[in-house]
């Protein structure tokens, strides 16, 4: 299981995901190849005993020079380097001459390892990416990129690159949990012992890193090179992978779009275990709308503190709930939406509440929950609260319309207006909301269980593993991807 960010050092949805699939099928073995920031970060789930895990660090703590290497070898990875930037800039460079790239890249890797066998020496990596913007003549007069363009941008690849050095996994089956740097070391499998690679997206990565660039602190060729990399990086995914399996259907058209193929594509829902929702009961005194997830930009709670206080000028006793922890780094996100509640004059209307012992009890607290994303997959708190019985209002992104269907309000992302109508609508009809609640709870037990979820990864593993046996033997297996 190839992870990034997220299982088992810290939580949240995909995190949910990861630890049901690993103690649902506990008849399977399971290695995580977790990459991390520092490498140092501690596990905050308890490890099952089907679990070991291996931690693949982006910016490990620096102890020591880079140690001599070989000119035969150098001149090995100057050539490699070389043709990925090309094909990071090039017009017309396709998703074929980055993966020929990144297989020499990972081929380098396993000829000389280390944990700096990548880093490029003496800015020549920066030489050469500053030899191709000069080259591409899309590039802005006003852009003018700078040698410190040049070395931020490579470093910011070099540390991408970082799971190639771990050694590759040699296992029955490799499952990326999400797409981009967690398919590296799948990759790397693949391409040196034939293990088939499953790719799971909840999230649509390629647009999430989209959505991040645009908001990071880069140069205008910096961000450029980055989005290019992360492009061909999740297209050499997509077209590698032996079987994707998106939790839910709207993810399948950023995945054709770059270069998946259909047959391959098979859409397994999350779940959630029907015992720890029950539904939740009495509704509390005072109109509430409850919110649960981690405190980040994604989540767009700007978005959902202006809604609230639309709905506080129509019912001044009303209540937001923010239920949820802030992950390292999410610091002064979480400082700007509280300076929002301040600027606002909703302080003491609006509660940060932080992590909750049980997640229901979130979902309790209100009478509507609310979910107001910018990206999503098909998201655990939604079909959580379903489960619950509680009537939703969700931003119509990702696979949030699939999980709804007619059980809940959609509204468009990032327009608080809409989502404060549709809030205000089931707070002040009560016949409605309960109904919507009730009917959401019959949909998430008829559709989204977790039993479901782990039966058919249990299927999936076995096909893959019986298929490269078959193909060792001189036997191929019928294509997957079409039961």
């Amino acid at each position: 299981m190839l992870t990034e960010g997220t299982y088992p050092q810290s939580f949240g949805g995909v995190s949910v995901w990861c630890d049901q699939l690993v103690r649902g099928l506990g008849q399977h073995e399971f290695e995580v190849y977790a990459i991390e920031t520092t490498g140092t970060e501690p596990a905050v789930w308890e490890l099952p005993s089907n679990l070991t895990v291996h931690s693949i660090a982006l910016w490990p703590p620096v102890t020591r020079r880079p140690r001599p290497r070989r000119p035969q070898f150098d001149d090995r990875l100057a050539s490699a380097y070389r043709d990925l930037i090309r094909a990071l800039l090039r017009p017309g460079s396709d998703a074929g001459a980055f993966e020929a790239a990144l297989r020499d890249l990972a081929a380098c890797a396993v000829a000389d390892p280390g944990p700096d066998a990548l880093a490029p020496y003496g800015g020549a990596a920066a030489g050469w990416l500053i030899d191709e913007w000069s080259a591409c003549a899309a590039r802005p007069a006003i852009a003018v990129p700078s040698v410190l363009d040049a070395l931020t941008a490579v470093d910011v690849i070099e540390r991408s690159l970082r799971p190639l050095l771990h050694p590759a996994p040699k296992v029955d089956v490799t499952h990326a949990v999400t797409n981009g740097l967690a398919t590296l070391p799948g990759l790397a499998a693949k391409w040196r012992y034939g293990a088939p690679m499953v790719l799971t997206e909840h999230g649509v990565y390629l647009r999430e890193r989209y959505l991040g660039l645009r908001a990071a602190d880069y140069h205008w060729p910096v961000k450029a090179t980055l989005a290019a990399f992360f492009r061909l990086l999740c297209t050499t995914a997509y077209r590698s992978a032996d079987l994707i399996a998106p939790g839910n259907k709207y993810n399948r058209r950023w995945e054709t779009t770059f270069g998946a193929d259909p047959s391959r594509i098979e859409t397994v829902y999350n779940g959630v275990a029907p015992a720890d929702f029950p539904a939740a009961g009495t509704e509390p005194d005072v109109p509430t709308v409850a919110w649960a997830g981690r405190i980040d930009p994604i989540k767009d709670l700007i978005t959902l503190i202006r809604c609230f206080a639309l709905i506080r000028a129509e019912l001044p006793t009303a209540r937001l709930r923010i239920f949820g922890g802030t992950p390292a780094g999410g610091e002064g996100y979480r400082e700007s939406c509280e300076a929002l509640v301040a600027e606002l004059d909703l302080t003491g209307a609006v509660t940060f509440e932080g992590r909750v012992a049980e997640i229901r009890d979130a979902y309790a607290a209100g009478h509507v929950v609310a979910l107001s994303s910018i990206s999503e997959g098909f998201p655990y708190t939604l079909i959580e609260a379903m489960t619950s019985g509680r009537a939703t209002v969700s931003t119509d992104v990702g696979g949030v319309g699939e999980a709804v269907g007619d059980t809940g309000l959609v509204v468009p992302p990032r327009d608080p207006e809409a989502m404060a109508a549709a809030c205000l609508e089931l707070l002040r009809d009560d016949a409605r909301r309960q109904d919507l609640g009730r009917r959401a709870r019959e949909r998430a037990l008829a559709n989204f269980t977790v039993d479901k979820a782990v039966d058919s990864y249990d299927t999936i593993y076995h096909d893959l593993a019986f298929r490269l046996t078959r193909e060792a033997a001189g036997d191929p297996d019928p294509a997957v991807g079409t039961r």
